[in-house]
């Protein structure tokens, strides 16, 4: 199943899980539309994949199958690293 990571990896901008701004590659790197399309430029950091919209869960199914509350923040060239929203 889908992890839903709570937030941008680089800048750190929280992402709900009904966050339309959501980018993801194949491996689930999580981004913001603004970092991923600004500073990756469409290409994920990790791994050289594409990015796309994250898929909005339910809000029906978020009991049963909640986002993550585990947070990721990675160091990338152009990121505020540690900032917070």
């Amino acid at each position: 199943m889908l992890m839903l990571k709570p937030n941008c990896e680089c800048c750190n901008a929280d992402l709900p899980p009904d966050a339309e701004n959501a980018r993801i590659c194949t491996f689930e790197c999580t981004f913001c539309a603004d970092c991923a399309d600004g500073h990756f430029n469409g290409i994920c950091p990790n791994c050289g994949g594409g990015f796309v919209p994250r898929p909005i869960r339910p809000a029906a199914l978020l009991d049963r199958f909640p986002a993550s509350q585990k947070r990721f923040l990675k160091p990338h060239e152009g990121c505020k690293a540690g900032a917070t929203p």
